[in-house]
């Protein structure tokens, strides 16, 4: 038997893959993350109210949205319903965090491997590729950015936001830093909407030249997001069935009726699955179980994928399109919600604390993502963190067994299999720091 493993790099975290060969034949296909983290753990014993300041260091990238389903677990246990100003700020706090995400992930992720090189800063040697390549860089960091000052503007910092607590938010947005802001998304909005288009050249002369779209075969499908439009700072899950069908919608509480949650053998991040059934999350999902995203350029874009591929996509590599049409509805949307007077209201509810149960859900940019408490004497008892990257284990696990076939035959391996398993586990974007919990 022959092992091959394939460290892997532009992922959040550490994680290899590990195919097992034998006289040319794939046996298996492993996606392992390779560090344990506990805060499942550590956190026992935390004062609860403390919990939405710790677990945004679950993850530099993800804190975001841990913050926010941190305190939406706290509510939820103590019976607390924050303001529609608040529900709004935290919106908007949410979208900033896609943005950020969506932007790295396509431009400094995987961009790289539609033009066939390392970095988005070594396109190419020629005057004209480096011009070329200066440009797209310099785009695609203005559009990180604006997400990192969204977030900052909406959460109060950028790393570890602190802006969203028990009963709301601390504070509104001021009318002078929003109006520098829509500015921005004014300036920036048709830049990203450049650089999508950029990216999907490149994505449709990639399929030319390898001849597939990766793992293509349909499975079922999980979002919080509503029919129409992304409503991130969401309150119920849906699972769609290969053929397009909504199979179930369900609270966070739930989770455990209709999720079969399971540890990995070979992982330290665990694996779920829809009553037995391969489940993916993340952009893929939430284009799938929408109707419209009821903004202008977003909407054009989700037309553009579904009159290319049809109404319910499986081909892993569309993940990548579906996040530049997310990246453009982000902008959009947090551009429509500043428009609000967002600067004075009630911003925060007051409460009482109590023992009990919590369930936080927000739609994180890798999918659903759920924090569970139980609180006893104001402390925590025992915390769960379900995180939208285990959702896609087994899809990935499967779509690695899918390119490894590919490119390993008795007659041997096609060199190109190590750039094909980079491209699977980055089509899904997964967070490593995040899974291993």
């Amino acid at each position: 038997m022959t092992t091959l493993t394939f460290p892997l790099s532009r992922i959040e975290g550490h994680a290899r893959v590990v195919v097992e060969t034998s006289e040319g034949n794939v046996l298996s296909a492993q996606f392992q993350a390779m560090e344990l983290r506990g805060f499942r753990y550590f956190v026992i014993g935390t004062p609860a109210e403390q919990m939405p300041v710790i677990v945004p260091r679950i993850c530099g990238v993800c804190s975001t949205a841990h913050h926010v389903a941190s305190v939406k677990a706290l509510e939820n246990a103590y019976g607390v319903k924050p303001t529609p100003l608040a529900q709004t700020v935290r919106e908007i706090l949410l979208l900033g965090q896609l943005i950020q995400n969506q932007a790295t992930s396509l431009f400094l992720f995987t961009m790289p491997d539609r033009a066939g090189v390392d970095s988005i800063f070594h396109m190419g040697e020629d005057e004209a590729n480096k011009a070329q390549q200066f440009s797209i860089a310099q785009r695609a960091l203005r559009v990180r950015k604006l997400g990192t000052d969204l977030i900052t503007l909406a959460g109060g910092q950028f790393i570890h936001p602190v802006k969203a607590v028990v009963g709301g938010v601390i504070s509104g947005i001021e009318h002078e830093r929003a109006e520098q802001m829509l500015n921005s998304l004014d300036e920036l909005i048709p830049v990203a909407a450049e650089l999508v288009d950029i990216y999907w050249e490149l994505s449709m002369a990639l399929r030319d030249r390898i001849g597939t779209w990766g793992d293509d075969l349909p499975t079922y499908y999980l979002s919080s997001t509503e029919t129409r439009g992304l409503r991130l700072n969401s309150e119920r899950l849906r699972v769609m069935s290969p053929a397009g069908v909504e199979m179930a919608s369900f609270l966070p509480s739930e989770y455990e009726w209709y999720l079969d949650m399971r540890d990995s053998r070979y992982s330290y991040a665990g694996e779920s699955s829809y009553q037995g059934n391969i489940i993916r999350a993340n952009s893929l999902a939430r284009m799938n179980l929408s109707e419209g995203l009821d903004t202008p350029l977003a909407d054009r874009y989700l037309r553009r994928l579904r009159g290319t591929f049809g109404a319910t996509v499986h081909a892993i590599l569309l993940y990548d399109l579906c996040r530049g049409i997310e990246l453009v509805y982000a902008m959009e949307r947090a551009k429509e919600l500043l428009q609000q007077d967002l600067s004075a209201g009630e911003f925060e509810v007051p409460y009482t604390p109590r023992d009990g149960v919590g369930y936080g859900l927000v739609e994180a940019p890798r999918g659903p993502l759920i924090h569970r408490y139980e609180i006893e004497n104001g402390l925590i008892k025992s915390a769960s963190f379900i995180i939208p990257t285990t959702h896609n284990m087994l899809a990935i696990k499967r779509a690695l067994m899918v390119v490894s076939k590919r490119y390993i035959k008795p007659s041997g391996i096609n060199l190109e299999l190590e750039k094909a398993v980079g491209r699977v586990v980055r089509a899904f974007d997964p967070c490593i720091a995040c899974a291993t919990q």
